[in-house]
């Protein structure tokens, strides 16, 4: 399995790693069938992401996705930091591994995870796109009303 240097360099040296004490949004999310957990910060002052950190448990690539979506939504809206994909995570670390791209979707996850709870504690309007998976695994399964849904 290669890595990129990218991958390798946030993954030896992860940026924006710890948590926020007084944090505005809190987000977790796991990997049932890989054990990777990821918890995201976020301090949002003026709808602006100004702070964000993160632990992970989890192999390599959990870490350097973690590190990378860090520094791709500090200092973005809310707005903007809800359009980051897992395929931009795994393409600024200049790819993954098929085996470990799970591993940017729960990138993803944890960062529209900790905004929905941001959201949440304030009250506003909550809509369909801050769907978080509630445990990945080979196809991802999303609990609505009490009945499995299948996304392929």
């Amino acid at each position: 399995m290669m890595y990129s240097e990218k991958v390798i360099d946030h993954f030896s040296n992860p940026r924006n790693v710890g948590e926020i004490p007084d944090a505005d949004g809190v987000g977790e999310v796991g990997n049932a069938k890989c054990g990777d957990i990821m918890k995201m910060y976020l301090k949002i002052v003026d709808d602006v992401i100004i702070d964000v950190k993160f632990r992970t448990f989890g192999c390599g690539a959990a870490v350097a996705t973690s590190s990378i979506a860090t520094e791709m939504i500090l200092g973005k809206t809310v707005d903007e930091a809800l359009q980051l994909t897992n395929k931009a995570v795994a393409d600024a670390l200049g790819g993954l591994p098929p085996v470990k791209m799970h591993c940017s979707l729960l990138a993803e996850e944890a960062v529209k995870a900790a905004i929905l709870d941001y959201k949440k504690r304030r009250g506003l309007f909550i809509d369909d796109s801050l769907a978080v998976c509630e445990g990945c695994c080979d196809a991802c399964y999303h609990k609505q009303d009490d009945e499995e849904v299948h996304e392929e």
